[in-house]
C-alpha cells in the first residue's frame, strides 16, 4: 500500500473503477456533459441498456420477486442488469463504494439452481439484488466508512442483518458511499469524493446514506439499506423523493455494522429500508422482523410482525415549524397542500408545538462529540488523513466528563417523558405530519439543520420519510421565499441561501412520526395517507 493518505485513497477510486467492466464504461459519446443535470432518464433515452434490461430494471422489488420466485425470470438476468445499472449510476453520480458483481452472479446462479432442482424459491427475498450502505460488513470486503486508514482492511464476518438477509435469498452487488464517520448530511469523504444527485447533480444527494439515495433513484437498485442516527435514512430520502423507514431502536438488527463513532450509545443508530414505493418498505421491514432477528442480536427485541387494523380515517398532528428553522417554500407548500387534501378527506388534523425540540437537538449534537472528536481523530491519525471542513464541529469539540454525560442522558430522558406526556394529552393522537428536512434538496456544502429528523432519533419514534407528491416550483415558491422573518441565526442563512432556481422540479418529501416502536401503524398511516393523496401503489401489509 502506499504511505500517503491521498495516494492510498487514489488506489482505492481505482480500483473501484477496475472492477466495471469495460463493456460498461459509457463511451465519451453519449455521456451526459456535467452541465446536464437530471441523469435519471439516461438509461431509457441512451440506448446503452437493451430493452429487456430496462424491463429487468423497472420493477419495484416486491413485483420483482413475484417474477423471480416463479421462474419467470432467472436471477442471473436480474442481477446482470442491476450491476450494469449500478456501475452506470456510478460513473454519472459517484455513488458506490465496492461492487460485488462477480458474486452476486455466482450467488444468483446459484438461487437459479435451487429454484430449478426444488421448486421452491430459497426464501421471501429469493434472488432479489439488495444494494447495501458502505458500513455493512461483509466478509472480506472493505467498510471503510469513508475513512483513508480502513482501506484494504475487509470485514472479517458478516453483519447480522447481512447474514439474514442472505440467508432470504438476498444478493448483495453492490455498497454505496457514504460521508466520512457516516456524520454528515451529505454524501462526502477523502476517499472516494463527492456523491451527486441524479435528479439535480448540482444538488447534494444527503447523507450519511446519499449513496443508496442516489443509486435508488437512478433505478439501479430497487431496495436498499442503510441507517439512521440523526436523519441519515430520512435526509437522502428526501433529497431524492424516495421512501424510507426510520424504525426504533431494537426492531431491526444492527449486530456487526461498522461505525465512526463505535460505542456511542447516548443516541442508538438504526438501519432500514430505503426504496420507490412503501410496498417496498413493508417488504423489507415484514420479511426482517419474521427472521426473528432476536435469536442472532441481543438487542433486538423479541416483537413479532403485528397487524394492525386502524380505521380509514386518522388523527394527524401537523407541525409546521419546529421553532428554530423554518422551511423553504417549497416544503411549507408541500405540508400545507398535503393537510388541506387529508382534511378534504376527512381526516382530523390538530397542531402541534414543538416544545422542547431546540433543546433535544442541542442535546443530539453534543452526544455526537461527547469524545471531544477523538474517536474521529484517532482513526483520520494513522495515515495523517485531514479533517474535511465539514468534520469542524468534531475537530473543535472538547471531550466531555462522566459526569457531565451521565447529566444530559438524564435530562434527555426527563425530556423524552415530557413529549410522552404530551402525546398521551392529545387523545387518539395516531401521528405527527412534518418536513424532513427544511428543503426540498439544497446545493452542496449547504445542508446546515437536521432539527428535523434528529430530534425524533433521540425519541427513538418510528418515522417514515415519504414524497408527497408536490415539487418545487420557481414561481409558485418565489412570493413565499419573500415573506417569512427568520426563527433563528442559522434560520436566517438557511433563507438567506434559499435559491428557487436551483431546486424548480425537484420532488419535496414529508415526515411520518409515529410512537416508539410503531413501525407496522406508521406504514399503514402512510399507506392510508398515499391513497387519500391519490398517489398509492396498494401495499401488502
Amino acid at each position: 500500500m502506499p504511505e500517503k493518505w491521498e495516494d492510498i485513497a487514489a488506489l482505492k477510486r481505482n480500483l473501484l473503477l477496475a472492477s466495471i467492466p469495460p463493456d460498461w464504461f459509457l463511451p465519451d459519446a453519449i455521456k451526459p456533459p456535467d452541465s446536464q443535470l437530471n441523469v435519471t432518464r439516461f438509461p431509457a433515452e441512451s440506448r446503452f441498456f437493451t430493452s429487456r434490461e430496462l424491463e429487468l430494471t423497472s420493477l419495484g422489488a416486491a413485483s420483482l420477486l413475484e417474477k423471480l420466485a416463479s421462474g419467470a425470470w432467472s436471477a442471473v438476468e436480474v442481477a446482470e442488469a442491476y450491476c450494469k445499472r449500478a456501475a452506470v449510476a456510478h460513473q454519472l453520480t459517484n455513488c458506490l463504494s465496492e461492487t460485488l458483481f462477480d458474486t452476486a452472479r455466482s450467488t444468483a446462479a446459484a438461487l437459479d439452481e435451487h429454484l430449478r432442482t426444488t421448486g421452491r424459491p430459497k426464501g421471501p427475498l429469493h434472488g432479489l439484488p439488495i444494494s447495501l450502505k458502505d458500513n455493512f460488513n461483509i466478509m472480506g470486503v472493505d467498510s471503510t466508512v469513508g475513512f483513508v486508514s480502513w482501506v484494504n482492511q475487509p470485514a472479517t464476518y458478516d453483519s447480522t442483518l447481512v447474514q439474514l438477509l442472505r440467508n432470504a435469498g438476498a444478493v448483495f452487488y453492490v455498497k454505496t458511499n457514504v460521508p466520512t464517520a457516516m456524520m454528515i448530511a451529505e454524501t462526502v469523504n477523502n476517499v472516494f469524493g463527492r456523491t451527486l444527485n441524479p435528479l439535480n447533480r448540482a444538488l447534494t444527494s444527503g447523507g450519511s446514506s446519499g449513496g443508496e439515495s442516489a443509486l435508488i433513484a437512478f433505478g439501479g437498485s430497487a431496495l436498499g439499506v442503510g441507517t439512521d442516527i440523526g436523519g441519515s435514512l430520512r435526509i437522502p430520502a428526501a433529497c431524492t423523493g424516495i421512501f424510507t423507514l426510520r424504525p426504533s431502536f431494537g426492531r431491526f438488527p444492527t449486530l456487526g455494522a461498522k461505525s465512526g463513532l463505535a460505542g456511542q450509545e447516548a443516541v442508538q443508530s438504526v438501519n432500514g429500508p430505503m426504496a420507490r414505493s412503501l410496498e417496498d418498505l413493508v417488504l423489507f421491514s415484514k420479511t426482517v422482523v419474521e427472521a426473528r432477528p432476536w435469536l442472532a442480536d441481543p438487542r433486538c427485541l423479541p416483537i413479532p410482525w403485528r397487524e394492525v387494523s386502524l380505521g380509514r380515517k386518522l388523527k394527524l398532528a401537523v407541525m409546521w415549524h419546529d421553532g428554530v428553522v423554518m422551511p423553504t417554500p417549497p416544503v411549507r407548500r408541500a405540508l400545507r397542500e398535503t393537510v388541506e387534501q387529508l382534511q378534504a378527506a376527512g381526516h382530523e388534523v390538530v397542531e402541534w408545538r414543538a416544545e422542547g425540540h431546540e433543546r433535544i437537538a442541542e442535546i443530539l449534537g453534543r452526544f455526537f462529540v461527547a469524545d471531544g472528536g477523538k474517536t474521529v481523530k484517532s482513526i483520520l491519525d494513522p495515515v495523517g488523513e485531514p479533517w474535511r471542513p465539514e468534520m469542524a464541529y468534531y475537530k473543535a469539540a472538547s471531550e466531555m466528563g462522566v459526569a457531565e454525560l451521565w447529566k444530559l442522558q438524564a435530562e434527555r430522558t426527563e425530556l423524552c417523558k415530557a413529549y410522552l406526556d404530551r402525546w398521551n394529552g392529545v387523545a387518539g393522537l395516531d401521528g405527527i405530519l412534518c418536513p424532513t428536512t427544511p428543503y426540498a434538496s439544497v446545493a452542496h456544502q449547504d445542508f446546515k439543520y437536521v432539527g428535523y429528523t434528529g430530534v425524533f432519533n433521540v425519541l427513538d419514534y418510528t418515522a417514515l420519510s415519504f414524497p408527497s407528491g408536490v415539487t418545487a416550483h420557481r414561481e409558485l415558491d418565489r412570493a413565499a421565499a419573500e415573506a417569512h422573518a427568520p426563527l433563528s441565526d442559522v434560520c436566517a442563512e438557511i433563507s438567506g441561501s434559499y435559491n428557487e432556481e436551483a431546486v424548480h422540479d425537484m420532488p419535496v418529501n414529508l415526515q411520518l412520526v409515529g410512537r416508539r416502536l410503531e413501525e407496522e401503524k406508521v406504514l399503514q398511516m402512510a399507506d392510508i395517507i398515499l391513497k387519500d393523496l391519490g398517489m398509492h401503489a396498494p401495499s401488502r401489509t
